[in-house]
């Protein structure tokens, strides 16, 4: 039985962009996260040790992107899709970065990448 869990718009601020203003200041991001996982046990044992701890990954994922420097949002929703990677259970991610505000007219701008312990990717 394989189970979708989700992090929803995670706001975090972090060094990301080319210009010069974007590599001093931090800017606020928006993460969502997407990871599968076999769940069966955990609905068997009714045990958080048999499925993926979310609040973990949560921590994870704000450490890392608070004290990160990336040129793109590309880099870094890599980086995050690798963070959850790297947790025996999930086999596939998916991670949207977006950075509100970082155009003219619109409310957002981000990319959107999976990844699977496979190596591949869509």
């Amino acid at each position: 039985m394989i189970g979708r869990i989700a992090i929803r718009n995670l706001r975090l601020r972090c060094i990301v962009g080319i210009n010069e203003q974007e590599r001093t200041q931090k800017q606020d991001v928006v993460v969502n996260v997407e990871m599968w996982a076999d769940v069966a046990e955990a609905v068997r044992t009714d045990n958080v040790r048999d499925t993926v701890d979310y609040k973990v990954v949560n921590k994870e994922i704000i450490a890392a992107v608070e004290k990160s420097s990336f040129l793109l949002v590309e880099s870094l929703a890599s980086a995050v899709a690798d963070i959850c990677l790297s947790h025996e259970r999930i086999s596939r991610v998916r991670v949207m970065v977006e950075k509100p505000g970082a155009l003219r007219f619109a409310d957002s701008v981000g990319i959107e990448l999976t990844k699977e312990k496979t190596g591949q990717h869509d």
